[in-house]
């Protein structure tokens, strides 16, 4: 019997370790983001500072552990077993949700998850248990502590308000102060902020959290509870001196050292408070396991956990391993770049491609912002207005940016604020053992900032907003889902024994080993994506004609090809081809779209004497998304007459769609041999060629007519082929179009170069 429960502790262990590197990989993004957004260092440093910070913070992690044991249920009313279905359950389910968000970049909170997959295990395991006793289902109140559950819910949801609150006025303070042209406000501001800022990490992280670190001994905690005025004390004039040094005789870029210590201090701040999420489960089943076996008396459903109620504190050295594979997962873990995108973006200063698209929620909010907005313009005073605009102005701070090629999201004076707000917001609540969420405070203090910093403009406002509002919904679905998951796993459990619990081990494994997959394909969707963002990086018209030429001739293969597969698989009524065709073609639709997004970027690329340059690259960036729609309303009618199981095309028709369509594969295979050899001699010869298709099309439309006449066809085969003859002819006109725009202004700049 006890090498099944030796067998429950060792896949907890094993569980923990796969939940340490998923957890951070969505975690880790909280104390990265403000540095990588800002770029404040290179990617390496801000890793490597990271890295101490979780170590050193990993050991202030032991008195959390009693969340982990004590914090949603009873454990004095459960059975050994029980304990152990329950714990198991909840890392599973841990693994597998925290894997999901990761894989679509989706920050959550691994405080919400595992205090609601503690709550949905403890409800299952209560009510089987419940089931086999004469007790009601009422009596679930005396295995739930619900008082303390809602107490921790509650909190969380309330830090998410402080956070947003606080991040929106101390930055709205802090630019009034230092403005976007912060480093003219240095030599007289810098030092103070600096004080400030380094002394308040200082007091929250090591005073207020010393107290839970596993190596304090009492009379250290207690030198330090003695002498707290006096450590602030010398920590801001100290720190001041410092700073004040460096600005005045260096020209010291302050701000970055805030930055660091900041993504130091929030990486210690986010062990000692999140750790607990990962390996608190796993260090209970442990305890509880060694009780277990040291009283041969008992047996798994006779001994109660009344010992999981004493506290308990946990060996440095767990702590430290923890860290260690912490750290790893922070190096080498890839979907943690890929949840660290999505909280950048949407704090962002600049425009450009949104992530999220507009929602009516969001719209209604930005509009009653807008009129808000207008209510105190109205009630304060001009100067007052013109005032608080001046110091906010950002045309310098752009303009600065464009000549530098600062990449930065957004710049260092923010982050500094990010930095400072959310470390002393997580450090707060660990040291009063809440089990605060570190992504839940750390995001909505970037979102408070970039609120109070106008980087939500008319422009992008809507779509942010959207995005807020879609990460938000993440999280309630992760409290819904966290329950809902861990109940199901612990009621399989219960039910079938080890024998379940192997089965459920085995689910998560597949289901990791299935996202891995799906991320590696995401991942390289985007890779080709930023790479093709690299490529527009033009500078002259030289560039842009290169870039056009190559575009249009994969757009001439890319058509040619889907249209003769469209085709082909119609005829042949092979549904699983035609649908497979379909996706291709909206893929290539997403891509001209994408191209239509960024001609603005792209034209201010441009030199200022690029004008008709900038003209042919709007032109044919219209062609394309022209090309793209004729495509799309020629297969998504075809797709749906096989989905549909509808009558094929009489012979007559087959035959002359297949004519038609070599005809068309012809046309593009000529206009490819004209585009790779520049022979713009045999234009004219593709130009015949369109027309003598063309004017075979208006005989099939003449046809069809006839055989209306003759009721061999019925209304939905004439709809369906008079849209495919219609979409064709569109077709064929965008492509010379813009093939022909293609050789007139390549006609005209090797006219000019001469």
């Amino acid at each position: 019997m006890e090498n099944i429960y030796l067998f429950f502790v060792i896949a907890l262990f094993i569980l923990a370790i796969s939940d340490l590197v998923v957890g951070v990989g969505n975690d880790a993004v909280n104390f990265l983001n403000s540095a990588i957004g800002s770029k404040v260092a290179p990617f390496y440093v801000i890793l490597t500072i990271a890295a101490f910070g979780v170590l050193f913070g990993a050991t202030f992690s032991s008195g959390m552990m009693e969340i982990a044991r004590q914090g949603v249920f009873h454990p004095d009313q459960f059975y050994f077993k029980e304990i152990m279905v329950i714990f198991l359950a909840v890392m599973i389910t841990d693994i597998i949700l925290l894997d999901t968000f990761n894989t679509f970049g989706l920050p959550t909170s691994t405080t919400v998850s595992i205090v609601f997959e503690l709550l949905g295990a403890a409800v299952a395991v209560s009510l089987y248990k419940i089931y086999f006793t004469p007790d009601s289902v009422q009596e679930i109140g005396n295995y739930i502590n619900s008082a303390r559950a809602l107490g921790i819910i509650s909190g969380i949801l309330l830090s998410v308000v402080i956070a947003f609150t606080v991040g929106t006025i101390v930055q709205f303070f802090t630019r009034l102060l230092f403005t976007f042209n912060y480093e003219r406000k240095l030599p007289f501001f810098g030092a103070i902020w600096t004080g400030l800022a380094v002394t308040a990490i200082v007091y929250f992280i090591l005073v207020k959290g010393a107290s839970g670190a596993s190596f304090m001994t009492p009379s250290t905690i207690e030198w330090i509870e003695e002498n707290t005025f006096r450590l602030l004390l010398f920590c801001f004039i100290g720190f001041g001196i410092i700073a004040q040094i460096l600005i005045s005789l260096f020209k010291f870029n302050i701000f970055r050292v805030i930055v660091l210590i900041g993504t130091f201090s929030l990486a210690m701040a986010f062990a000692g408070n999140d750790l607990v999420n990962f390996i608190g489960v796993p260090i209970a089943g442990y305890e509880s396991f060694k009780l277990y076996i040291s009283d041969p008396s008992h047996t798994p459903m006779t001994m109660t956990m009344e010992s999981l109620l004493e506290p308990i504190q946990t060996p440095t050295g767990y702590l430290l391993v923890a860290g260690s594979i912490m750290v790893l997962a922070l190096f080498f873990s890839k979907k943690a770049r890929t949840v660290s995108k999505t909280e950048v973006n949407l704090a962002r200063q600049s425009e450009g491609y949104e992530r999220f698209s507009s929602s009516l929620f969001a719209r209604t909010i930005v509009r009653k912002a807008l009129d808000f907005n207008k209510a105190i313009k109205k009630a304060l005073p001009g100067k007052v207005w013109e005032f608080i605009d001046k110091r906010f102005d950002q045309a310098l701070y752009q303009r600065r940016k464009r000549i530098k090629k600062d990449e930065a999201s957004f710049d260092i004076l923010r982050a500094s604020v990010n930095m400072v707000i959310a470390s002393i917001l997580i450090a707060f609540a660990t040291s009063l053992k809440l089990p605060l969420s570190t992504t839940y405070v750390t995001f909505m203090v970037a979102m408070g900032t970039s609120l109070s910093d106008r980087a939500w403009g008319r422009e992008s406002a809507v779509y942010r907003v959207t995005g807020v509002i879609t990460v938000i919904g993440g999280w309630f679905f992760t409290a819904f889902s966290a329950f809902t998951v861990a109940f199901l796993f612990a009621y399989f459990i219960s039910w079938g024994g080890i024998i379940a619990a192997i089965i459920a081990i085995c689910i998560a494994f597949v289901f990791v080993v299935r996202t891995h997959y799906l991320h590696k394909k995401l991942s390289k969707q985007k890779e080709v994506e930023e790479e093709k963002e690299k490529d527009i990086k033009v500078v002259d018209g030289e560039n842009v004609m290169e870039q056009c030429k190559n575009t249009i001739i994969e757009t001439v293969v890319s058509v040619s090809k889907l249209y003769n597969a469209t085709i082909s698989s119609f005829l042949l009524e092979e549904r699983k081809k035609l649908k497979k065709t379909r996706k291709r073609i909206k893929d290539f639709n997403k891509e001209t779209k994408t191209l239509k997004k960024d001609v603005y970027f792209t034209l201010r690329k441009l030199e200022e004497d690029s004008v008709e340059t900038g003209h042919y690259y709007v032109q044919t960036i219209d062609y394309l998304r022209e090309i793209a729609h004729c495509l799309n309303f020629i297969v998504d009618p075809l797709h749906e007459h096989i989905e549909n199981n509808h009558k094929p095309v009489i012979p007559e028709q087959e035959n002359e769609l297949l004519q038609l369509n070599e005809n068309v594969s012809l046309l593009y295979g000529k206009i490819l041999e004209v585009l790779k050899t520049d022979d713009f001699k045999r234009v004219e010869n593709v130009i015949q060629l369109q027309q003598d298709i063309l004017e075979d099309l208006d005989r099939l439309k003449r046809m069809q007519v006839k055989l209306i006449k003759k009721e061999k066809v019925k209304t939905r085969n004439s709809l369906l082929f008079f849209n495919l003859l219609s979409e064709t002819k569109n077709l064929l006109l965008y492509t010379i179009n813009m093939f022909k725009s293609h050789r007139d202004f390549r006609i005209h700049h090797d006219a000019n170069s001469k």
